[in-house]
């Protein structure tokens, strides 16, 4: 299946649905344990838009990026399907509900 997705352009949705990303409490993607880096390039092409707008919304309202990005992520868990991989505390796993 991997293959399959690796062959057309990857959009995030597909690369969570697919084990090939996964959120983490911070608000940024990362590359959950024993995926292949397929979403590499992606991962690192939303993190660098997330983390400059992270910094608008934090220079906006007196806070930190790191707070921001906290924040963003309880959002994006809370739309997250099951199955998700997130990573909490620095532990992976998978989002259950």
């Amino acid at each position: 299946m991997v293959l399959a997705v690796t062959a057309f352009a990857l959009d995030i949705k597909t690369a969570r649905l697919n084990g090939l990303a996964g959120e983490v409490d911070n608000g940024l993607l990362a590359i959950p344990p024993d995926a292949p880096v397929d979403a590499e390039e992606l991962i690192a092409t939303i993190n660098s838009l997330r983390r400059t707008e992270y910094a608008k919304v934090a220079a906006q309202n007196n806070l930190t990026s790191d707070v921001v990005g906290e924040m963003m992520f309880q959002k994006i868990y809370s739309r997250l399907p099951a199955g998700t991989w997130v990573k909490v505390q620095g532990k992976w796993i998978k989002k259950a509900k």
